[in-house]
């Protein structure tokens, strides 16, 4: 029904006293709900959940939390590794992982030192030269380009005040494309530069996109959507949803202007326009542009074409963790977890040119249950695999694999910089690791 039930998060000891900002559930319209909350102080025997209906609690609550429970910004990292991935149930093995280290059983960063900042900052611009030693993130930028380093400094940051990391060092491409295109036999051989995005001819090894990082460590600060409140905002029920396939983007692909010419042709199969022109401005009189749309508007559509920007288009999570089928174009990029994704079972596979988009969505529209379900197997699959713990658990195996395959030690060059941990006076950090809480507190 209509009427919200009512979650309340608070201290379990009612001898702390913690603010705690606790938004209405978000509602998945399937039966289940997303709960998110913030703290603004820690709390060392822990947290109750009540859940309420009306004033009677329900659902087997009240839950406990058992402490410590750190608010994000508090710096009490846990020692040990295999503790804190145990406690985020962190999956033993990651396979796009495993296959990015193939080509990398040892890593030599003497011959790194030597030839990245000549071979990619130059051309590229955009890569950023990291230490993490002793648990602080030291960095020096190499090339102009480099501003997305934002995104790195946070989650590192984020990561180190949960886990003490392993002393690592490493180049980190901050731009679009991948850059180490060397096979395995070459000589030299390829060398291990980590970047957002992957392809199938480049070696590179993949974290999560900078878009994927951004928004997890966006939530609830409200300033734009994230990848938990997608999911409470995913339109209508299916069988109320516009029945066409729907596109909006910048000109970032030749094939995102094709779409508008098909959608200009067949109206009642796709809605598809451009909303800003950058690389083919001539074709904007042709084609013309349209408004901006909000991404919960997305959702109104059944089905959802994704085609490629610059690289993968960094909106396909968003659109797997909606209600909406997505037709997907064929890519040579891909991100960290396309691996855990097939055709025909959690999206719908459309060729590179685009040519049989058409007779892909008149199909989903003759088999509607069977679209439907293909959406729903999607949606799950993408709800496991774009958590958040999910996310700094790959950040970590990936830096914790590095740094064993390190030849020499990791150390602080001259011209890196530390990376300072926020100074966050607002909320108060009590780490029961570092000093002793007295038990009367």
């Amino acid at each position: 029904g209509r009427t919200q039930f009512k979650v309340v998060i608070k201290a379990l000891s009612p001898k702390e006293v913690t603010r705690i900002y606790t938004p209405r559930p978000l509602d998945r319209n399937d039966g289940t709900f997303l709960m998110r909350y913030r703290m603004y102080g820690s709390v060392r025997k822990g947290l109750q959940i009540e859940i309420l209906y009306g004033e009677q609690h329900v659902a087997q609550s009240p839950y406990i939390l058992k402490g410590p429970v750190y608010h994000e910004y508090c710096d009490c990292p846990e020692e040990d590794p295999e503790i804190w991935q145990n406690l985020m149930s962190c999956p033993s093995q990651e396979p796009q992982i495993t296959k990015d280290f193939i080509s990398f059983p040892t890593i030599d960063l003497q011959r790194m030192l030597k030839e990245i900042p000549t071979k990619f900052s130059q051309t590229r611009g955009a890569i950023v030269h990291y230490t993490i030693l002793n648990n602080h993130v030291y960095r020096r930028s190499l090339g102009k380009y480099t501003d997305f380093k934002m995104f790195s400094d946070e989650m590192f940051l984020s990561l180190a005040r949960k886990v003490r990391l392993p002393d690592v060092e490493f180049y980190l491409n901050v731009g679009d494309w991948p850059v180490e295109y060397r096979k395995a036999n070459d000589t030299p051989g390829p060398i291990p530069v980590i970047s957002w995005c992957g392809s199938v001819d480049s070696r590179d090894i993949v974290l999560p996109t900078y878009d994927v990082t951004h928004s997890t460590l966006e939530t609830l600060r409200g300033v734009t959507n994230d990848l938990l409140s997608i999911q409470g905002n995913t339109g209508p029920f299916w069988e109320n949803k516009t029945e066409r396939a729907l596109f909006r983007g910048r000109d970032s692909r030749e094939e995102r202007l094709h779409l508008v010419k098909l959608s200009k042709e067949n109206p009642e199969l796709l809605d598809a326009g451009i909303t800003g022109y950058f690389f083919f401005r001539e074709k904007e009189k042709e084609l013309g542009k349209v408004q901006l749309m909000g991404f919960f508007d997305f959702f109104k559509y059944k089905y959802q074409v994704n085609v490629d920007g610059t690289v993968a288009a960094y909106r396909f999570p968003y659109l797997l963790l909606g209600d909406s089928l997505v037709l997907k174009q064929d890519s040579h990029y891909y991100e960290h977890f396309y691996i855990g994704l097939k055709p025909w079972k959690h999206y719908v596979p459309v060729k590179r040119n685009l040519e049989d988009l058409l007779e892909k969505i008149k199909w989903a529209k003759e088999n509607d249950e069977e679209a439907r379900k293909i959406a729903k197997v999607g949606q799950l699959m993408a709800r496991e695999l774009l958590q958040p713990h999910r996310l700094y658990c790959y950040y970590y195996k990936v830096l914790q694999k590095y740094a064993k395959r390190q030849a020499s030690k990791p150390e602080i060059r001259d011209g890196m910089e530390i990376v300072p941990q926020p100074d966050d006076r607002d909320s108060v950090c009590s780490c029961h690791r570092r000093k002793p809480i007295r038990e009367d507190l």
